[in-house]
């Protein structure tokens, strides 16, 4: 089985995402407006069309409701009452930037954990990098994903690491449409 990374999407450009390997995931996380139920209904139809699995940002009740693959829960996020809808065949992913953070993942059930940031980005003087990475995610014995400031070089990193997936979303924007 091949590794599962994700693709954070704020719109729908199906051209972009017809040409990515099926092995990235699409995460819906457009926070700037009220979440249009066909905009993502139209998403999750293409999405089934091209194999690719889907997520709503920060929206539990919407994703179960409309039977999406699941849902993505952001940091700050703390919300408990998450683990009701834990149910089978629906993904819980959660990203978390600390020890604090990875335990309140861990008590909401999250299915994959989002370590970040990874690498250094625009928005943070402050990174992981790829040894506080590894120890962070010690305390998490499930699906690690590195999230943050991942390029083409420091994919390979990544790739070399133990079984770790990514998430982007500049990089795989940038890739060759």
């Amino acid at each position: 089985m091949h590794k599962l990374n994700f693709y954070f999407i704020d719109d729908f450009d199906k051209d972009h995402i017809k040409n990515l390997p099926r092995n990235i995931a699409i995460i819906y996380r457009n926070y700037n407006q009220k979440h249009n139920e066909q905009n993502i209904l139209s998403i999750k139809k293409f999405c089934i069309a091209t194999r690719k699995k889907f997520y709503l940002a920060n929206n539990i009740h919407l994703a179960k409701k409309l039977r999406l693959d699941g849902a993505y829960i952001p940091s700050f996020n703390k919300d408990l009452i998450i683990t009701r809808y834990k149910t089978k065949n629906f993904t819980l992913l959660g990203s978390a930037h600390n020890i604090k953070e990875i335990n309140k993942k861990i008590k909401q059930k999250v299915d994959y954990l989002f370590i970040s940031p990874i690498f250094k980005i625009t928005k943070k003087k402050d990174f992981l990098g790829i040894v506080k990475f590894n120890i962070l995610s010690q305390k998490f014995n499930r699906n690690i994903v590195a999230l943050g400031g991942i390029n083409k070089d420091n994919l390979k990193m990544i790739n070399n690491m133990k079984d770790y997936s990514f998430a982007s979303i500049s990089y795989i924007k940038n890739i060759k449409k």
